[in-house]
């Protein structure tokens, strides 16, 4: 679509009551990132309450209609999503404004590929829009979806704000005000208080909604909160966007930039205090005291492990254990499903089901079904555990199976993690059957993943079902569940680890492909390990040339493992201004893990060297410390030497310091698999290590981000 246009949803397809909205970016030095946001608008153009806007801090609707799903990586970056259950929007919501921002006064036009897609329930694209103009803007309306004649349509906007989060959430009647010490949301949360009196139909007087910003989200250990700033005005958007007249379908413009005739006068809101969301359920931290006489005392289980006997008996119990805990935990159910285009009503779920298929019937692993407003959801399950491959033949029966049925889904689950250009299994489409199915897959570890974020981050609605979801992850990391995530660096893994050492594996050899790609499941998978302990979104960096494949991409990095023996991945956290490295060195047998920290401005080099130590007073005495110089690398040693020396760190030439390099090294297991002496095990110990020892105790030695603002004007109305 080209910047401005519009179209109805029923023209682009059948199947377009709930839709995923995905906004993208790329970045060449790998450390773009913007946080999405999205607001529910009245016929006025304004918030009927705090309840309507959504962003990290609130991230889904209790009805299940607008859920932010998180960011996915890409091939060139990352990709944030939002599921929208259209059907379920009340009905005096006129316009749903999709939105992204980025922190610390970093502007969008540093990033590449701006672009927006939306996707109907089986995940068919049905729009494109690609921004190309962004320059200085810190907030951006990618696009927004309005109702006309009881029909929504789409409408691509591509305007954005110099005043960040800030300035694009008061133009359309919320008051962003700072975290207090306590750290309490300023706004009515899910299920909380029904916020502000915003205007209904036909209302006469708008009061403001105030929501809380965090001054700054790190990755949560050990990071201290930013200190609060007082209140200031914030300046008009640098470039507010302005409604495209296409059809007159939307009720309201938005405000102009230069604050003529469209724009209201500015009005001081009415001073009010700060409202606290209700709080949900997440477990403590610390375990409460046993009442066990001693530590031989197991305590009950409602999913206990026991031996078993076989694969397919570890198979039947996992999926009864997981889907009977997604019907019965609303938050965790459509955690699961709402990626997958399914409607955020009451799901049931059923194991064993016996389907009709030719001479004789096939029984799934599992079904689940979810209703909503009549519509009916549902989705064929095919589990596998213990490490064991999904069966190309197996999916595709099922595939026919829901195609026929009228199903919309078919979901396979297993210990491996799917790649981008590299499916795990291949399945073929009837292009002559009208109803389509879509083919979506679970990694375990994802689903584990999931579980931790919501009891011991996120929370959920009641202790039960905090309970419950503690008892699925217990069961999940037992050993005995078969359920344990990607395991397994393939066969090529030790014939490629030998023909490095032994300096015969030449370029162009696909098992060095195949290593690759296992290498890339199991950062994946670190991804979602590492996350779910600190509350973050954990993403792979990808750098590749624009528009390059997958397979092209991949095929480039085995070359690279062929020539220099290493095995090389970088990870972002959501939040973290530094990037985690970690490299496997299978020359060498070393595992590398570190992260350029930056230097503050303005500070005596001495002063800041003294300064890092001391935030590093608890790291081990074996950290590798390098200062980095303007274009090159400078001192370096390790804490022991240099904790009674701090100035060894400070260049004889007198350069400025730009920042630090802080790298740990580790012996790399050797075995394929995840066992003690394996090298999938070594890799995790050394990420858990190193952010446990080091990362978590570097405080506020980085450089704060700008405190966020408040505006208290007053947004337009209609126009």
């Amino acid at each position: 679509m080209l910047k401005g246009a519009n179209i109805g949803l029923a023209a682009l397809g059948e199947d377009t009551g709930a839709v995923v909205v995905g906004l993208s970016w790329s970045s060449a030095a790998g450390d773009g990132d913007a946080d999405v946001s999205l607001l529910l608008l009245d016929g006025d153009g304004k918030v009927r309450g705090d309840s309507d806007f959504y962003f990290y801090n609130r991230p889904a609707a209790e009805d299940g209609s607008v859920q932010l799903l998180g960011k996915v990586p890409t091939e060139n970056g990352s990709e944030d999503r939002i599921s929208l259950d259209l059907t379920a929007i009340p009905e005096d919501v006129a316009r749903i404004v999709v939105a992204a921002s980025r922190d610390g006064g970093a502007r969008f036009g540093d990033l590449d590929d701006l672009r927006l897609t939306l996707t109907d329930g089986s995940g068919e694209p049905l729009l494109g829009f690609s921004i190309t103009d962004a320059t200085v803007e810190t907030a951006f309306i990618f696009g927004e979806l309005y109702r006309r004649n009881e029909e929504w349509k789409f409408r691509a906007v591509g305007q954005g704000y110099e005043t960040g989060l800030a300035g694009l959430a008061t133009d359309f009647g919320i008051t962003v005000e700072e975290e207090d010490e306590g750290g309490e949301v300023g706004a009515a949360g899910e299920g909380g208080e029904a916020g502000v009196g915003g205007p209904g139909v036909g209302g006469t007087e708008t009061e403001e909604a105030v929501v809380t910003v965090p001054a700054q989200r790190g990755p949560g250990a050990g990071t201290d909160p930013a200190p609060a700033s007082d209140p200031v005005a914030v300046p008009a958007p640098a470039q507010a966007p302005t409604s495209v007249p296409a059809d007159g379908a939307v009720g309201g413009s938005v405000p102009a930039a230069d604050g003529g005739a469209d724009r209201a006068a500015p009005t001081t809101a009415r001073p009010r205090g700060t409202r606290t969301a209700k709080k949900k359920v997440t477990l403590p931290k610390a375990p409460k005291k046993s009442l066990a006489e001693n530590d031989s005392w197991k305590p009950a289980r409602l999913f206990p492990v026991p031996s078993y006997k076989s694969d397919r008996e570890r198979e039947v119990r996992a999926t009864s254990v997981l889907l009977s805990v997604m019907a019965e935990v609303p938050e965790f159910g459509r955690r699961l499903t709402a990626g997958f285009g399914a409607p955020a009503g009451r799901m049931q779920t059923f194991t064993e089901v016996s389907l009709p298929h030719g001479d004789s019937p096939k029984r799934p692993d599992g079904v689940i079904r979810a209703e909503r407003a009549g519509k009916l959801w549902t989705a064929l399950v095919e589990t596998k555990t213990n490490g064991n491959p999904l069966k190309s033949e197996q999916v595709q029966t099922y595939m026919d199976i829901a195609a026929r049925r009228g199903y919309e889904a078919v979901i396979t689950l297993s210990n491996d993690v799917a790649l981008e250009g590299s499916p795990l299994v291949r399945v073929k489409t009837d292009g002559r059957r009208k109803h389509k199915v879509s083919l979506w897959h679970l990694s375990w570890a994802e689903v584990a993943h999931q579980a931790q974020m919501l009891i011991r981050h996120e929370g959920v609605g009641n202790a039960a079902h905090a309970w419950l979801l503690q008892e699925l992850l217990h069961y999940l990391q037992h050993e005995n569940s078969g359920c344990h995530g990607f395991q397994n660096m393939g066969p090529a893994w030790v014939p490629v680890r030998d023909g490095i050492d032994a300096e015969t594996l030449c370029q162009g050899d696909p098992r060095a492909v195949e290593v690759v790609e296992s290498w890339e499941r199991l950062i994946r998978q670190v991804c979602l390990r590492l996350g779910g302990e600190l509350g973050q979104k954990a993403l792979p960096v990808q750098r590749a040339r624009r528009g390059t494949d997958p397979k092209s991409r991949r095929a480039e990095l085995a070359d690279r493992l062929c020539e220099e023996g290493k095995l090389s991945a970088e990870v972002r956290v959501d939040g973290a201004r530094s990037i985690l490295s970690v490299t496997a060195d299978l020359r060498t047998g070393k595992i590398r893990t570190s992260m350029d920290v930056p230097a503050p401005d303005g500070a005596y080099p001495l002063s800041v060297a003294k300064r890092l130590l001391r935030f590093l007073e608890e790291a081990p005495a074996d950290l590798h410390v390098e200062t980095l110089l303007d274009g090159r690398n400078g001192p370096r040693g390790t804490l022991e030497r240099l904790r009674p020396e701090p100035g060894d760190l400070l260049p004889g030439d007198g350069a400025e310091i730009t920042g630090f390099r802080l790298s740990l090294f580790k012996g790399m297991g050797s075995g394929r698999g995840s066992a003690e002496t394996g090298f999938i095990r070594s890799v995790d110990q050394a990420v858990d290590r190193f952010y446990g020892s080091v990362v978590a105790h570097l405080g506020q030695f980085e450089q704060r981000r700008p405190g966020r603002t408040r505006q208290t004007a007053e947004p337009s109305g209609t126009g």
